[in-house]
This record gives C-alpha cells, sequence and structure tokens, in this order.
C-alpha cells in the first residue's frame, strides 16, 4: 500500500513541481489511471516485480497538497531537488537520504497537455536500501472522465481493490491513517 502511495505521490509531485511553486503545471481534474511498472533487470533480487495499476480522483486542492506536501518532504530530506520545466518535458534531478542511504533519482517527464503524461525514473541507492541498488521505473497516468460516483477528491484506489484517501492521510490527525475502506467483494460472488 505505501509503494503505491509513494508511486501515486512521487508521479503527481513530479507532474507539479517546476521552478515557480506558484506557478506549477495544473493537471485536469478528474479520474486519472496510473500504471507503474519496474525495468525486471533492476527488480529487487532480480525477480521480476508486476505492473502496479492505480486510479485516483483528483481536484486542484488535492493536487496542491501533494506539491506542497512532496516540496516540503524534499526540502527535509533532499540535499538537492532540481525540477526544469521547457515545453511539454520536466526533467528531475534529486539527491535524497532515505533510512541511511543516499538516493539518487533522474527522471523525464512528457506531458500530454493536463490530461496525460509519461515519467522514467533512474534511481539508484548507496549503500543498496530494502536490498535495491538501482532501479528504473516508468509511471504512464491518464485521465479517463470525471471521478466514479461516491469517490472523493483524493481517493486512491489502490492494486488490491482497497481504498485510501490521501487527502485524509496528509491531513488527519496525528497518528489518524486515513479513511481507508476494503476491497470491493468479487463480483461473482454474493457478499457475505
Amino acid at each position: 500500500m505505501r509503494i503505491a502511495l509513494r508511486a501515486a505521490t512521487l508521479s503527481l509531485a513530479l507532474a507539479t513541481l517546476s521552478a515557480g511553486a506558484q506557478d506549477f503545471p495544473k493537471l485536469k481534474p478528474g479520474l486519472w489511471e496510473m500504471e507503474r511498472a519496474v525495468d525486471p533487470a533492476t527488480a529487487q533480487a532480480g525477480r521480476p516485480m508486476p505492473g502496479e495499476h492505480t486510479s485516483m480522483c483528483l481536484d486542484d486542492s488535492v493536487q496542491r497538497e501533494m506539491f506542497d506536501t512532496a516540496n516540503g518532504a524534499m526540502r527535509g530530506s533532499c540535499s538537492k531537488h532540481e525540477f526544469k520545466l521547457a515545453g511539454n518535458r520536466m526533467t528531475g534531478d534529486v539527491v535524497c537520504s532515505m533510512g541511511g542511504s543516499t538516493m539518487r533519482s533522474k527522471s523525464l517527464m512528457v506531458l500530454d497537455g493536463n490530461s496525460a503524461y509519461r515519467t522514467d525514473i533512474d534511481t539508484t541507492y548507496d549503500p543498496p536500501f530494502m536490498g535495491q541498488s538501482h532501479t528504473k521505473m516508468t509511471i504512464r497516468a491518464r485521465n479517463v472522465g470525471p471521478c466514479k460516483p461516491g469517490q472523493r477528491p483524493g481517493d486512491l484506489v489502490l492494486p488490491n481493490g482497497q481504498t485510501m484517501n490521501v487527502h485524509d492521510m496528509m491531513n488527519g490527525p496525528p497518528g489518524a491513517h486515513g479513511t481507508i475502506a476494503a476491497p470491493p467483494p468479487p463480483r461473482n460472488r454474493p457478499p457475505q
């Protein structure tokens, strides 16, 4: 669950970070589908990692909160966090401390207007972090229309079908875990 949240936050943070924080590119509000794929050659311990598919109900306020949270986290743990936007291409160069390891990450995001993007992220860890020394990841995201009925801005649907609300996670009282709903029951069986 944390990996999906981290991937979603990172991809949206990369989409919103630019030289001028007050003028970050705004993504189209609505339902976003995101797919994360890790290059098998860099998967942990040589094991292939399955791709992850998540979706998120996004509005301007959630995007802004994610930007502010990511920017604040980078200031606290990153010695370098440079993002440059030129036309529809954004490059990132980040060096952060994570659990006793130094993470160096370079990224390239290509925006398709405000309704889709692709981000390629190449990251090294020295010393290895949780068994990882190098990862290459691609995140593809696109707006697929309005949020589903009953969804709130910030609702993130994880690969296992569980829903959590990113807004609640970022703004809940200390120790709160946000709104987390169980995955829906399978369609071919009646609910128990």
